[in-house]
Protein backbone atom coordinates (compact mmCIF):
# COMPACT_ATOMS: atom_id res chain seq x y z
CA UNK A 1 0.00 0.00 0.00
CA UNK A 2 1.57 3.32 -1.02
CA UNK A 3 2.01 5.88 1.76
CA UNK A 4 -0.25 8.25 -0.15
CA UNK A 5 -3.31 6.11 0.59
CA UNK A 6 -3.19 6.90 4.31
CA UNK A 7 -5.00 9.63 6.16
CA UNK A 8 -4.82 10.97 9.70
CA UNK A 9 -6.46 13.64 11.82
CA UNK A 10 -4.61 16.87 12.53
CA UNK A 11 -4.62 18.30 16.06
CA UNK A 12 -7.60 20.46 15.08
CA UNK A 13 -9.60 17.34 14.16
CA UNK A 14 -9.50 17.89 10.40
CA UNK A 15 -8.66 14.85 8.29
CA UNK A 16 -5.55 15.04 6.13
CA UNK A 17 -5.19 12.71 3.16
CA UNK A 18 -1.57 11.83 2.53
CA UNK A 19 -2.02 12.14 -1.22
CA UNK A 20 -1.45 15.86 -0.60
CA UNK A 21 2.21 14.95 0.10
CA UNK A 22 2.86 13.38 -3.31
CA UNK A 23 6.19 14.67 -4.57
CA UNK A 24 7.36 15.80 -1.13
CA UNK A 25 10.08 14.32 1.06
CA UNK A 26 8.58 13.34 4.43
CA UNK A 27 10.06 13.00 7.88
CA UNK A 28 7.53 11.12 10.03
CA UNK A 29 8.18 11.22 13.79
CA UNK A 30 6.33 9.84 16.82
CA UNK A 31 6.54 12.52 19.50
CA UNK A 32 5.89 13.04 23.22
CA UNK A 33 5.80 16.14 25.41
CA UNK A 34 7.31 14.66 28.58
CA UNK A 35 10.21 12.63 27.22
CA UNK A 36 13.96 13.05 27.54
CA UNK A 37 14.00 13.42 23.75
CA UNK A 38 11.32 16.15 23.71
CA UNK A 39 13.95 18.87 23.05
CA UNK A 40 14.29 17.29 19.59
CA UNK A 41 11.25 19.40 18.69
CA UNK A 42 13.75 22.27 18.31
CA UNK A 43 15.80 20.38 15.73
CA UNK A 44 12.72 19.13 13.90
CA UNK A 45 11.44 22.70 13.63
CA UNK A 46 14.85 23.82 12.33
CA UNK A 47 14.72 21.12 9.63
CA UNK A 48 11.19 22.22 8.77
CA UNK A 49 12.23 25.86 8.40
CA UNK A 50 15.42 25.06 6.48
CA UNK A 51 13.95 22.63 3.94
CA UNK A 52 10.20 23.33 3.67
CA UNK A 53 10.60 25.47 0.58
CA UNK A 54 12.55 22.64 -1.08
CA UNK A 55 9.81 20.09 -0.44
CA UNK A 56 10.34 18.64 3.06
CA UNK A 57 7.29 18.02 5.21
CA UNK A 58 7.86 17.10 8.86
CA UNK A 59 4.89 15.17 10.27
CA UNK A 60 4.58 14.74 14.03
CA UNK A 61 2.47 11.99 15.59
CA UNK A 62 2.11 12.27 19.38
CA UNK A 63 2.07 8.89 21.11
CA UNK A 64 1.46 7.91 24.73
CA UNK A 65 2.67 4.30 24.48
CA UNK A 66 6.13 4.84 25.93
CA UNK A 67 6.20 5.67 29.61
CA UNK A 68 2.88 7.56 29.35
CA UNK A 69 4.93 10.56 28.20
CA UNK A 70 2.17 12.14 26.10
CA UNK A 71 -0.79 12.37 28.48
CA UNK A 72 -2.41 15.51 27.05
CA UNK A 73 -5.26 15.94 24.62
CA UNK A 74 -4.88 17.53 21.19
CA UNK A 75 -5.32 21.09 22.45
CA UNK A 76 -2.76 20.61 25.24
CA UNK A 77 -0.28 19.01 22.84
CA UNK A 78 -0.66 21.83 20.32
CA UNK A 79 -0.27 24.52 22.97
CA UNK A 80 2.79 22.80 24.45
CA UNK A 81 4.50 22.40 21.07
CA UNK A 82 3.81 25.98 20.00
CA UNK A 83 4.62 27.64 23.32
CA UNK A 84 7.81 25.71 24.09
CA UNK A 85 9.23 24.95 20.65
CA UNK A 86 7.45 27.17 18.13
CA UNK A 87 6.40 24.09 16.16
CA UNK A 88 5.12 25.08 12.74
CA UNK A 89 5.21 21.68 11.07
CA UNK A 90 2.14 19.47 10.79
CA UNK A 91 1.13 17.76 14.01
CA UNK A 92 -1.52 15.06 14.17
CA UNK A 93 -3.81 13.68 16.85
CA UNK A 94 -2.32 11.21 19.30
CA UNK A 95 -1.93 7.69 17.87
CA UNK A 96 -0.61 4.28 18.84
CA UNK A 97 2.46 3.25 16.86
CA UNK A 98 2.67 -0.38 18.01
CA UNK A 99 0.21 -3.17 18.69
CA UNK A 100 -3.28 -3.99 17.55
CA UNK A 101 -4.46 -0.37 17.77
CA UNK A 102 -1.48 1.05 15.86
CA UNK A 103 -2.35 3.68 13.28
CA UNK A 104 -2.30 2.12 9.77
CA UNK A 105 0.55 4.45 8.76
CA UNK A 106 2.74 3.06 11.53
CA UNK A 107 1.80 -0.52 10.71
CA UNK A 108 3.01 0.26 7.20
CA UNK A 109 6.20 2.03 8.32
CA UNK A 110 7.22 -0.76 10.69
CA UNK A 111 6.55 -3.54 8.18
CA UNK A 112 7.38 -2.06 4.78
CA UNK A 113 10.29 0.06 5.90
CA UNK A 114 14.00 -0.02 5.38
CA UNK A 115 15.33 -3.59 4.97
CA UNK A 116 16.50 -4.95 8.31
CA UNK A 117 14.59 -2.26 10.19
CA UNK A 118 11.09 -3.71 10.02
CA UNK A 119 10.39 -3.94 13.72
CA UNK A 120 8.16 -2.26 16.30
CA UNK A 121 8.91 1.29 17.41
CA UNK A 122 11.17 1.19 20.46
CA UNK A 123 10.57 4.68 21.90
CA UNK A 124 9.47 8.25 21.27
CA UNK A 125 11.07 10.28 18.48
CA UNK A 126 11.72 7.40 16.10
CA UNK A 127 11.99 8.99 12.66
CA UNK A 128 11.25 7.72 9.14
CA UNK A 129 12.61 9.48 6.05
CA UNK A 130 10.40 8.98 2.99
CA UNK A 131 11.45 9.94 -0.53
CA UNK A 132 9.44 11.88 -3.12
CA UNK A 133 7.97 8.64 -4.45
CA UNK A 134 6.66 7.56 -1.04
CA UNK A 135 9.33 4.97 -0.28
CA UNK A 136 10.86 4.58 3.18
CA UNK A 137 14.51 5.50 2.73
CA UNK A 138 15.77 5.24 6.28
CA UNK A 139 14.68 4.77 9.87
CA UNK A 140 16.37 6.62 12.71
CA UNK A 141 16.04 5.57 16.33
CA UNK A 142 15.22 8.01 19.13
CA UNK A 143 18.80 8.98 19.94
CA UNK A 144 19.45 10.29 16.43
CA UNK A 145 19.24 14.07 16.62
CA UNK A 146 17.34 15.83 13.83
CA UNK A 147 20.43 17.77 12.74
CA UNK A 148 22.18 14.43 12.10
CA UNK A 149 19.55 13.67 9.45
CA UNK A 150 20.01 16.90 7.47
CA UNK A 151 22.48 15.44 4.96
CA UNK A 152 20.20 12.48 4.22
CA UNK A 153 17.27 14.88 3.73
CA UNK A 154 19.30 17.04 1.34
CA UNK A 155 20.10 13.96 -0.77
CA UNK A 156 16.36 13.31 -1.17
CA UNK A 157 15.53 16.92 -2.03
Amino acid sequence: MPIYEFKAKALDGSEINFDKYKGDVLLVVNTASKCGYTPQYTGLEELHKKFADKGLKVLGFPCNQFGQQEPGDSKEIGTFCQRNYGVGFQMFEKVDVNGGEAHPLYRYLTHAGEPGKTEPIKWNFTKFLIDRKGNVVKRYESGTKPEEIAADIEKQL
